[in-house]
């Protein structure tokens, strides 16, 4: 016989987990205490239920696997919420276990008790109740499937006191041997014809496409044929951006270099769309409307004779302004790979990609404009140029939600996949310190800094004191800038008064220091590059306050970009 929370744990040693993230409660003791005799899973105990969540996430994001974090019932599991909705909009695989008093037997009411299933289920792809032992081998199974399914998600298993206690004769259920469908064989076939027939076809990748074998493939394609691409934020890095047919990231909504570079194109094929980003280009319904100023307001209104090729795990979800008129789905990689062997017989091939690359040399120079501005408090462009420089090609950057956000998906060129980890899906604060915990542990060879606002890290602060604790090496950067930048700049840019968003700090380095982390202030910009460079090859966990100039957002992401862009 098997205590029921021994089986728990073996199952997910069957499943290849090897941590576990939270905050146990007197409900988890017995899955705490089958846990310490793992020899395979290591519990990472932190700070916030919430933190737990936002690594077990990220452990997912790299490897594909459903990570694993762990709460009590009630306020416990309330605090995974958010982490549920970050993993679930953003495609990365995550098991929640949360735990609840005894469901055949309680003396306590209904003390703290909700109904954590039902809250769950709107926010995950399965949540469910353990009311058997018998049944953990194959809620278990089930869960972790659809985790990691394609698109990826969040699950949730809850298991109540008296069932972890329980004994049971079941033995964890071995994960089959699955291959994912392949696109059909006409769809890529009438792909490549109209890929053919293009005279300046484009490529678009987005955050479906963020997968290994993927980003091997489009290289590939990429260098073979010549084809531009740009990429939205969560598809950064999938080929390495220094690319000389990389015409930028859609990391703002409207009216940039990279939406002029869409324009320019006579077929769109959309690599990975997901519907949680927003979309860098509107298909048009029928005629636009007379004097519409649609480059203020949309990202790209496509000519109506421009072509969309949808390519993906799953079938386009059609909206009104997506609905594209090829499909090919099944895997990505794949679709790639039969595309590119059937261009390669092809001998008809005549594109022109003139406008685009002229396109690309204005976007070009603009990036490349304000890396060297000496003002202090540090510039955004400044900012962003210097951190490239002092990260490695494989180092990894986390960024928290904040303004800086566009800059570094405008500015940064990853050089990988999943080097650059933003969130464009939820767009939840609070994330960047766990996320670089978590890239660390998964990566434990590379360089990562989390990037946070000062707003955003305080909102998991606490978490340097888990880093320290386990011995971490990373760097996390605290742009300052005494309020919620990010929300300034819209209430600038919507004509209203500066008001209600400004607050004040702690002393970060002594902050970072009570923790045992090591504290810096940055005190000129010339003094940026170096502290970046000391923190980075430092062995431990750093700090750096670094006081940041937005003042000049609105006119340059609202005005100036738009401006020039419109000249091409």
């Amino acid at each position: 016989m098997t205590k029921a929370s021994d089986l728990l744990v073996r199952a997910l040693e069957q499943e290849g987990i090897e941590y576990v993230f939270g905050i146990p409660g007197e409900e988890n003791l017995d899955f705490l205490d089958s846990l310490s005799r793992s020899q395979q899973i290591k519990l990472i105990l932190t700070r916030h239920e919430q933190a737990a969540g936002f690594m077990a996430a990220t452990c997912g994001r790299f490897t594909g696997k459903a990570g694993v974090c762990l709460s009590t019932l009630g306020p416990g599991a309330t605090n995974l919420t958010t982490a549920a909705a970050y993993a679930q909009l953003g495609g990365m695989p995550m098991l929640m276990i949360t735990g609840q008093k005894p469901v055949k037997k309680s003396k306590q009411g209904r003390f703290q008790i909700l109904d954590v299933v039902e809250m769950m289920d709107p926010i995950t792809k399965y949540s469910h109740q353990l009311v058997s032992a018998d049944n953990i081998p194959s809620r278990v199974r089930e869960a972790i499937r659809l985790a990691e399914e394609e698109k990826p998600g969040a699950v949730h298993l809850e298991l109540p006191e008296d069932i972890a206690d329980e004994d049971t004769e079941q033995y964890p259920i071995p994960a089959s041997t699955v291959r994912r469908p392949v696109a059909e064989e006409k769809a890529i076939r009438f792909a490549v014809e109209r890929i053919a027939a293009a005279r300046s076809p484009i490529l678009v990748i987005g955050a479906g496409a963020n997968r290994k074998l993927t980003s091997k493939m489009l290289t590939q394609l990429v260098d073979q044929f010549g084809i531009p691409f740009v990429t939205t934020q969560l598809g950064k890095g999938v080929i390495d951006e220094r690319h000389p047919l990389y015409m930028g990231c859609a990391a703002l909504s409207a009216g940039d270099f990279v939406h002029r570079a869409i324009e320019a194109a006579d077929l769109i094929v959309n690599i990975g769309h997901d519907v949680i980003e927003k979309p860098p280009f509107f298909m048009q319904h029928g005629r636009m409307a007379q004097g519409s100023d649609h480059h203020e307001t949309n990202p790209v209104e496509v000519s109506e004779g421009t072509q969309v090729i949808h390519v993906s795990f799953r079938s386009a979800e059609v909206d009104p302004v997506y609905f594209p008129q090829l499909e090919v789905v099944g895997d990505i990689a794949n679709a790639i790979w039969q595309i590119k062997n059937g261009l390669a017989e092809r001998d008809d091939l005549d594109w022109d990609f003139a406008r685009m690359m002229a396109v690309k040399r204005h976007h070009d120079a603009h990036i490349a404009d304000g890396r060297d501005d000496d003002r202090f408090p540090v510039y955004p462009q400044r900012l962003v140029a210097e951190v490239r420089a002092a990260m490695p090609d494989d180092g990894i950057i986390c960024l928290d939600n904040g303004i800086y956000k566009i800059w570094f998906a405008r500015n940064y060129t990853a050089h990988g996949s999943n080097t650059v980890l933003l969130d464009n899906a939820l767009a939840t604060m609070g994330a960047g310190l766990p996320s670089a915990m978590a890239a660390h542990l998964v990566n434990p060879g590379r360089k990562v800094m989390a990037i946070c606002g000062d707003g955003g890290f305080m909102m998991n602060s606490q978490e340097l004191e888990t880093a320290v604790r386990l011995g971490m090496n990373l760097t996390c950067l605290i742009l300052n800038d005494d309020s919620y930048g990010m929300i300034r700049w819209k209430q600038a840019n919507m004509g209203f008064a500066d008001w209600g968003l400004q607050y004040g700090n702690p002393d970060f380095v002594k902050y970072a220091e009570s923790y045992g982390a090591h504290g810096h202030r940055v005190q000129s910009t010339a003094a940026l590059a170096p502290l970046l460079r000391e923190c980075l090859d430092t062995p431990g966990v750093h700090l750096i306050d670094c006081p940041v100039d937005y003042t000049e957002n609105d006119q340059i992401l609202n005005v100036t970009i738009k401006e020039l862009s419109r000249s091409i």
